[in-house]
This record gives C-alpha cells, structure tokens and sequence, in this order.
C-alpha cells in the first residue's frame, strides 16, 4: 500500500525549488566561516542576490 502524500508536500512538489553548494574546507573555509556564523543561512543568501540583482538592474539601466 502505497503512502498517502500530505498537503505539505503536494505544496512543496509544486512551490518549492532547492538549490545545494559544496564547499572545500581547506579552499573555501572564509566562507564556511561566514555562514556558520549567521543565524539564517537561506536569509543571508536570499539577500546577498537580491541585492546583486539590484546593483544590476542599475548598472543595465545606465
């Protein structure tokens, strides 16, 4: 018998996208650092490439 799917994961199947980096200790450990020491990982990402985008939309629109 097979499980039933919850509405949780019918929403995530249908809304969710997740994206997963690697990182090498001994080459990338500045960045290890940084991210080890925020509270909210996705956040802080979430909020480095909005703010990229929007440095670049003003750079284009020039």
């Amino acid at each position: 018998m097979e499980r039933k799917i919850t509405p949780q994961e019918r929403y995530a199947k249908k809304n969710k996208k997740q994206f997963k980096i690697d990182c090498i200790i001994t080459t990338e450990a500045d960045i290890i650092k940084k991210l080890e020491s925020v509270p909210n990982k996705a956040g802080y990402i979430k909020q480095l490439i909005r703010a990229d985008i929007a440095a670049n939309k003003k750079f284009v629109s020039q």
